[in-house]
């Protein structure tokens, strides 16, 4: 299934003054379709990230596309797209003149998600036949509400974890180990990945069950923190990066009117990761690092052994980052059910918002380019540095 023409994505990558380009996906569940978007446009611009890093649905987006090689990314990430989508029959009335109002909209969204709360996702989870609460405790099916094992199966068609594992593509999963709560990352320079570890980046509680690994068992990193920016920019092996940020979450947004658009708000202010401060925080940081720079490479030759100078050394820095943001905006008729809300037709809206929204960025050439500010870093925010 198309959502948009496109021409054929050619697998050698763009030539870009940068020693690492990586995309950063948030986790958001149904809306993470919004990333395979936006991952088409940049494939078709022959711009092919060189590190994926995802949490929770980022994990499984990211998964597919260091999974496979450039030229078939697209397709095994439509394939998974429309797999775990579905229409029901009301979705027709949708393109009906009476129905497009935000309000008969946002009723059919919500039927929609209702299915999905009951029934599942295909290839993704399904509801157990029994409550929880009904299970004894310790019982495997007693600490979650939906099982996931299809979506093992469906990892397992749609990811070459060879290939992954290949080094081709550097790949960051975040989860949380329900024991320490401490956050950490499957990463295929430190682990051998399997579909556990992928599934363990997306085992939201209590809809999804802890996900065992080695002895140990994981959650969501959506619960620590929702985006791996902080995890690839602040990385052992500083280089010159152009970090493509994907949210699905905006952390700006009104003040609620009623109870629904209050829990629509909480989700976005719980899961946005303030990924603009975080990148101010970073500029923050660079720019001292910068300074400690300048300002050892004029302290005298006699100086350069003592070992406050060479802890200091460790922090120095004259690499360059560009970090643009592609935050997804919800319309109006999306409540807040939007992150479990598998309908073909918010899918289809999902992946072409941002597929044009990574079009509209591209367009902008200081992009691409290598920064020249102070403290070597840009940002760039389609919302607010690209209006058109």
């Amino acid at each position: 299934m198309n959502f948009q023409p496109r021409s054929q994505i050619s697998s050698a990558s763009r030539r870009l003054p940068f020693d690492c380009i990586a995309l950063l996906l948030q986790g958001g569940g149904a809306l993470g379709a919004y990333q395979a978007g936006v991952y088409e446009a940049l494939a078709e611009a022959s711009i092919h990230p060189d590190w994926v890093a995802g949490i929770s649905i980022g994990a499984i987006n990211a998964a597919i596309i260091a999974g496979n090689p450039p030229e078939s990314r697209v397709d095994r990430l439509r394939d998974f797209w429309t797999q775990v989508t579905s229409t029901a029959p009301w979705e027709w009335s949708a393109f009906s003149d009476w129905a497009k109002t935000d309000s008969t909209r946002n009723l059919i969204n919500q039927m929609s998600a209702g299915l999905a709360a009951t029934c599942g996702a295909t290839g993704f989870f399904s509801a157990r036949p029994v409550l929880p609460w009904l299970q004894p405790g310790g019982a495997s099916d007693a600490t979650s509400i939906y099982d996931t094992r299809a979506l093992r199966t469906t990892l397992e068609r749609l990811v070459d974890f060879d290939r992954l594992n290949a080094g081709l593509t550097r790949f960051s999963a975040g989860a949380v180990n329900v024991r320490t709560g401490n956050f950490v990352y499957f990463d295929n320079t430190t682990h051998t990945i399997r579909p556990e570890h992928v599934m363990a980046s997306g085992a939201l509680p209590p809809g999804f069950p802890a996900v065992e690994i080695e002895g140990e068992h994981y959650w969501d990193g959506g619960l620590v923190s929702n985006t791996p920016l902080q995890w690839v920019i602040e990385s052992d092996a500083p280089q010159d990066m152009l970090a493509f940020q994907v949210d699905l979450w905006s952390a700006r947004g009104q003040l609620p009117r009623n109870m629904a658009e209050v829990v629509t708000r909480h989700k976005e202010i719980q899961y946005s990761s303030r990924t603009r401060a975080s990148t101010d925080q970073f500029k923050r940081v660079q720019r001292l690092r910068r300074a400690l720079t300048d300002l050892l490479g004029r302290l005298p030759d006699d100086l350069s052994e003592h070992e406050d100078v060479k802890l200091l050394s460790t922090a120095i820095s004259r690499n360059v980052y560009s970090i643009v943001h592609l935050i997804y905006r919800a319309r109006n008729h999306e409540g807040h059910s939007k992150d479990y809300e598998f309908s073909r037709l918010s899918m289809q809206d999902h992946w072409r918002a941002g597929y044009q929204d990574a079009l509209r960025t591209l367009r902008h050439p200081e992009v691409l380019a290598r920064p020249t500010s102070p403290d070597g870093v840009f940002t760039f925010d389609l919302e607010h540095d690209g209006r058109e």
